[in-house]
Parts: C-alpha cells; sequence; structure tokens
C-alpha cells in the first residue's frame, strides 16, 4: 500500500460516491514506488468525459472548488482544477493505428484499468493505484522491473515502438534520467524503428534530447543512441566525430571528448546552455580535419564551423533564438589562449568581444573542455591569472561599451555630422581607441578625435 495524498483521497470520493472507479497512473506511481516525490497526477476512471464534468459541476458554482476543462475529449480526457491543483483525467481507453508515427487515429473506451495499462509504453509507467484504497494493479510485473532497475516495453517492444517513434527516445531518456539499464529485446528493437522516429516532430525530440542533457550524465543517453542508430537519425552531426582522434594531450577521440565534457558541465550543476555548449563545442572538427607536413591532424579554426554546425542544429530542433544565440556565441569564443604577456588593452577588448554577462559561463565552458581532454578536473589554478586580469579591468571602470564613453552621437551630430550609419561607426572606432588608451574618454579629447573623423569621412 502506498500513502496517498489527502488531495487524491478528496477527488476520489467524488468518483466513488458516483460509483465510479478512479486510478492514479503514469509517472507519479513510478515516483512514487521509487521514493521519490510525485509532481503531475494523471488519473484513470470508467467514468466517460461527460460524467466526470458533470460530477464536478454538480459540486456548486458558488463552492469555486472545481473548473472542467476539456483538454482533449477527443482522446477521452478533461483536465479538472481542483483545490487549487490541475488533474489530468482520461476515461480507461485503448488505441489503434498510429499512422503518423506519433497519435492513435482510434480510440476506443475500455472496460478495465488492465485494459488501460496494456496500452501504455514500458512496464514501470503501466502501473496504477486505485484511489482511495492504496491497492496496486500491476499486470506487467512494473515493481519488479523497478527493483531490478530495468526498462521494459509492455508487451512487444517492436509494436511499441512502431506506434509511437518518440517513446524509443524516451527509453533512452529514461535510462539517462534514472541510471537504469534497458532490456535486451526492448534494446534491440529500437534500431527497428528509426523510421518511425524520424516522423516525430522536432520540438518533441527536442524536448527528450534536453531532458537527457538535464540528467546527471547525459552520456549515458547518448552512448545508447549511438547503439542503436538514434544519434545518426537525431545528430548525425555528432555521430560524425566518433573516431576522429585528436593531438596534443587529448586522451579521447571528439565524441567521447564531447560526452565528458557535457558529463562535467551536468556534474556541476551548471546551466543548460553550458552543456549545450560543451556537447557541440567541438562537433566542427570532423569537418576541417586536416593532416600536416608531419602526418598530424589539424582542426584550424573549428570554433567557427562548430559554431555555425551548432546554430543549424540548435535551429533544426526549434531552440529559442535567445538559446542559440548564448550557446553559439560560447562556441566562437571558447578558443581563447591567454598568456600573462596580453596587454591591457587585450584583456580590455577580449572582455568586450565576450561580454561581461558572458563570462562566467565561457570559463565553465573551458573547465568542461578541459576535463574532456583528459578525464580528470583541471589543476585548481586552471583560468584563475585570466579572471584576476580580468576582475581588475572591471574594476577599474573602464570604458568597455559605447554607453561608457564620454560623448554619445548627439556630439557627434553636433560636429556637423548627419544622422545615419556614420555616426555608429565613429563612435565604434572612438571606443576602440579607448580601449588601447582609456586616457583618451575624455569629452575634450574625444571630439578632438572624432571631428578629425568627420573631415576624413
Amino acid at each position: 500500500m502506498l500513502f496517498i495524498p489527502r488531495i487524491l483521497k478528496d477527488i476520489a470520493l467524488i468518483f466513488t460516491a458516483n460509483g465510479k472507479l478512479i486510478f492514479l497512473v503514469g509517472g507519479a506511481v513510478r515516483d512514487m514506488l521509487r521514493g521519490e516525490k510525485a509532481r503531475d497526477f494523471d488519473l484513470a476512471t470508467d467514468a466517460t468525459p461527460e460524467e466526470v464534468a458533470a460530477m464536478f459541476h454538480a459540486l456548486g458554482r458558488g463552492a469555486k472548488r472545481s473548473a472542467v476543462i476539456p483538454t482533449g475529449v477527443k482522446h477521452g480526457t478533461v483536465t479538472v482544477h481542483f483545490k487549487g491543483e490541475a488533474f489530468e483525467i482520461t476515461t480507461f481507453r485503448t488505441e489503434a493505428d498510429y499512422n503518423d508515427g506519433r497519435h492513435p487515429e482510434r480510440v476506443a473506451y475500455a472496460a478495465t484499468i488492465e485494459e488501460d495499462l496494456s496500452r501504455r509504453d514500458f512496464t514501470m509507467n503501466a502501473i496504477a493505484v486505485e484511489l482511495p484504497k492504496g491497492r496496486v494493479v500491476d499486470p506487467f510485473n512494473g515493481r519488479a522491473d523497478l527493483q531490478n532497475r530495468v526498462i521494459r516495453c509492455v508487451g512487444s517492444p517492436r509494436e511499441r515502438f512502431g506506434e509511437d517513434g518518440l517513446r524509443s527516445l524516451r527509453c533512452v531518456r529514461f535510462a539517462s534520467q534514472l541510471g537504469f539499464s534497458i532490456d535486451n529485446e526492448t534494446l534491440a528493437a529500437i534500431p527497428q524503428t528509426l523510421s518511425i522516429t524520424a516522423k516525430v516532430a522536432a520540438e518533441r525530440k527536442r524536448d527528450e534530447l534536453d531532458k537527457i542533457i538535464g540528467s546527471g550524465k547525459p552520456s549515458t543517453g547518448f552512448s545508447l543512441m549511438e547503439q542503436t542508430g538514434l544519434l545518426l537519425e537525431l545528430l548525425p552531426e555528432l555521430a560524425a566525430c566518433r573516431d576522429i582522434e585528436q593531438k596534443g594531450g587529448h586522451r579521447f577521440d571528439v565524441l567521447d571528448h564531447l560526452l565528458l565534457a557535457c558529463d562535467f558541465a551536468a556534474e556541476k550543476g551548471w546551466s543548460h546552455e553550458v552543456r549545450l555548449a560543451a556537447l557541440f563545442h567541438d562537433i566542427g572538427k570532423p569537418v576541417v580535419c586536416a593532416m600536416n607536413e608531419f602526418g598530424v591532424r589539424t582542426f584550424y579554426r573549428h570554433e567557427r564551423e562548430s559554431a555555425a554546425m551548432a546554430k543549424n542544429i540548435l535551429s533544426r530542433f526549434r531552440y529559442p533564438n535567445a538559446v542559440i544565440d548564448a550557446v553559439v556565441h560560447l562556441i566562437e569564443e571558447h578558443m581563447f589562449q591567454y598568456t600573462e604577456d596580453w596587454s591591457d588593452a587585450a584583456v580590455r577588448r577580449f572582455v568586450v568581444r565576450v561580454g561581461e554577462a558572458r563570462l562566467p559561463n565561457l570559463y565553465k565552458l573551458r573547465h568542461a573542455d578541459a576535463f574532456g581532454t583528459a578525464g580528470e578536473p583541471p589543476r585548481p589554478d586552471f583560468l584563475i591569472p585570466l579572471m584576476d586580469r580580468v576582475r581588475r579591468v572591471l574594476d577599474g571602470k573602464k570604458a568597455l561599451s559605447l554607453k561608457d564613453l564620454a560623448i554619445s552621437g548627439d556630439d557627434i551630430i553636433g560636429l556637423g555630422v548627419r544622422p545615419g550609419p556614420r555616426i555608429g561607426i565613429i563612435l565604434g572606432e572612438l571606443l576602440d581607441a579607448v580601449l588601447d588608451d582609456p586616457e583618451l574618454n575624455a569629452k575634450e579629447k574625444l571630439l578632438e578625435i572624432a571631428g578629425k573623423m568627420k573631415d576624413r569621412a
């Protein structure tokens, strides 16, 4: 018997008072059986959507306790807002004819919870809890698979993956998130259904990839993707990094290097943008790879190619523009080579090029890159000299952007320059001058320089 939250008992009493069955199903049951906190509560019932709506409308409008929204009546689902929480409630059903590789063409109401559970993807997700009693219904031995940390399809894996092309990617994602193994028959069915996965919308595949990248060890998921052909199907650019050996201190080929870097970012709990940048920062190396006269592989300007490829990949999966811009910028800038003989002007230009707000994430990417090179964390003082120099520049309150200049576009117009693009060009050149010599950032000096620029124009 499981502990049943009070709100589930309250909602269950409404169904039992009307002679209807109600069960908790899905991920909440799986999480509760694993001793984890359940988040979203999905319910299954023998009541039709119309009967569910009638039950909650009968509570009375004055109480303001509930509202019923027909979010998926076509498939037997309504969303009930009850005591401040939302519950998806679905009538027992069976499904058939997944012609688009994702959604069933035919849905029919089922008589029992066992029939309903038979349509679900994995045994660990095909467990129900009868409410309010707490009796567990487990017709496919999902509890045993949870205990043994195994992901197994309900019934025939080939049929389950053939119905819904996202299920194979969900399978790999669960393995990555939970640290579970995949049953051999289930794993073997994934390569057989790649054509079904190809039909799934990019946004849905992106959501699963994000969950893999957001897991504690993303390489688990990506290694399974490589093993099953999902990587070549979804991310051929990443798959191409296998067996691309590297020079210098690199212990791993490009693919393992990228997966280790992503793992390091995940272990540190760094942002999703940093994890994406870690995963893709060298993805252009196979494209620019060449042999020099000594027979050594070179990857000149690979950061540019990697940034361009990352932009294409993220756009293909419909990532928000803000995410794309942040990741691409990190990849473009990750190959800086700081030495102590950098001038203060060079440090200032580095800060301006990267952007003060993006410096922390760039440092993190370089730490992840270093880990992926050797498979162990970089030395404790890694990047400290550069970070100290940057801190001194930022503490110095020097001009690092156009808004920090002692003059504005209006001052340039006052010199007789007509409004237009030329104003921005002059201000940009003035900023370049000030980055080299901060003492020039005085109004009189800048007006004098701008006057000479105007005359040149």
